[in-house]
């Protein structure tokens, strides 16, 4: 079944549409702090009240994990507050048709009033805010890679996630073969995110058994984070009504390269002019564009948890699997942290290359960006270039990225420059998360260790 992109662009509008077209019941959902789409049906009555007045979810949605078990440690939510509902208005524009069986008439949401402060479609809206201030706005596109299997949720359980079957076997980048075997589900794809307004300007096989690879057309950085959520949760929806499975985790297998979420982004004035690109510079790094570079390569280590927000996304970060493992720069270098890809004035742009396809979009994009801003306020220069393999190259603690998600943690949360940017509040309750993710883990008794301990000691 084909979706259908509504364009609407103000409650009023919405309003209308749904009074002439009298659907019996609308589905509404938002986005959590691990990037999780929640949602639920409500009636046609109840949406038309929502549009003015919004809604609510319990706010144990902002205080617990993707198990749905609750941090122990969260100010916000928990035990202590008697779990109220937390308010969400509905976004206007997400308006859109489902591209599923049914059809359903679909809107987003966001958080408002006091859980706004640590939504995060929020925080990249402040960011974006404070670009607007200085002058900027901001163009982004994503890349997500994701590895597909010809299992279900139940077959999954039952094999206990081992010798699992994927959708093709073997590593055979950029296959035609491969993408004209499964010309059907390729060509599903392309359709079904055409029919709701998100452009995959690519779509191919990459190396490793089952994985493909798709790239988002470039927007504006707040409707490429929507975008990117929507696809994400969409893809998992596509795949499992064709008796398939995608998974988006940074790295699913320890003999195969992670699954990379990376992000291209460019700087424009508010006025529509392209501020990355001088002539006259060295690689035509404009100065603006230097100190943007020269921010994300400075906060790259203490905004990790937003980037690297899982326990897994650290497995992923290791030398030689296409992932980097510092803040380094280069011209065209896929081993840094972020590769300056040379252009036009129009097409001059930066790669963050660190987040892995696990990230929430809305909180990596803000990491990446807030950063940014941050090396323009301050001119940071992004210090000496790397030529050739950056896992090579020796750099400061202060330029290598935290090898566990605790530390992260712990980074994000005593940083001065996060609460500036991003809010304490929200500081403060990610951190606490990523430091419960963590303890989680800590607690947890792997297959590795029952094979190297579980006879010999």
């Amino acid at each position: 079944m084909s979706g259908r992109k509504l364009n609407l662009t103000s409650i009023e509008e919405v309003r209308s549409y749904v009074i002439d077209n009298n659907p019996k019941h609308i589905k509404v959902g938002v986005f959590d702090i691990d990037g999780v789409l929640r949602g639920k049906f409500i009636s046609r009555d109840k949406f038309l009240s929502a549009i003015d007045n919004g809604y609510g979810f319990c706010n144990a949605l902002l205080g617990w994990d993707v198990s749905d078990t609750l941090y122990d440690n969260s100010e916000y939510t928990g035990w202590h507050t008697g779990f109220p509902d937390a308010n969400l208005r509905i976004i206007p524009e997400s308006g859109l048709i489902l591209p599923f069986q049914n059809e359903t008439l679909f809107f987003a949401s966001e958080f408002v009033g006091t859980a706004e402060a640590i939504c995060p479609r929020g925080v990249l809206r402040r960011v974006l805010q404070r670009a607007s201030d200085m002058g900027f706005s901001i163009k982004a596109a994503m890349e997500f890679e994701f590895f597909m299997f010809r299992e279900s949720s139940d077959t999954v359980t039952e094999k206990d996630f081992k010798n699992l079957r994927t959708l093709s076997p073997g590593s055979f980048s950029y296959s035609v073969l491969r993408s004209l075997v499964q010309e059907g589900l390729y060509q599903e794809i392309l359709d079904t995110f055409d029919s709701i307004g998100i452009d995959l300007e690519g779509l191919h096989a990459e190396t490793g058994p089952g994985v493909v690879e798709t790239a988002i057309a470039v927007d504006s950085a707040l409707g490429m984070a929507d975008k990117a959520s929507i696809f994400k949760a969409f893809m998992k929806i596509l795949a499992q009504n064709r008796g398939l499975m995608a998974t988006f985790m940074a790295k699913w297998n320890e003999d195969l390269s992670g699954q990379s979420g990376h992000t291209h982004m460019s700087l424009w004035s508010n006025d529509g002019r392209p501020l990355f690109y001088d002539a006259s510079a060295e690689h035509s790094m404009s100065e603006v564009m230097r100190h943007f570079l020269g921010g994300q390569l400075a906060y790259l280590r203490d905004f990790a948890a937003m980037v690297a927000p899982n326990i897994n996304s650290y497995s992923r970060l290791t030398p030689g699997y296409w992932a980097p493992t510092a803040a380094t720069w280069g011209i065209d270098n896929r081993t840094v942290g972020i590769r300056v890809i040379p252009g036009s004035a129009k097409s001059q742009r930066l790669e963050y290359r660190v987040p892995g396809s696990d990230v929430n979009p809305y909180l990596s994009m803000a990491a990446a960006i807030g950063s940014g801003l941050l090396g323009i306020e301050k001119k940071i220069d992004p210090g000496a270039i790397s030529v050739g393999n950056a896992y090579a190259k020796e750099v400061p603690e202060s330029r290598r990225l935290p090898s566990n998600l605790e530390t992260s943690a712990v980074l994000f949360g005593a940083s001065a420059e996060a609460k500036d940017l991003f809010g304490e509040a929200f500081v403060r309750h990610f951190a606490d998360s990523r430091s419960f993710e963590a303890r989680q883990f800590a607690r947890a008794v792997t297959d590795w260790e029952l094979r190297r301990y579980f006879e010999i000691l």
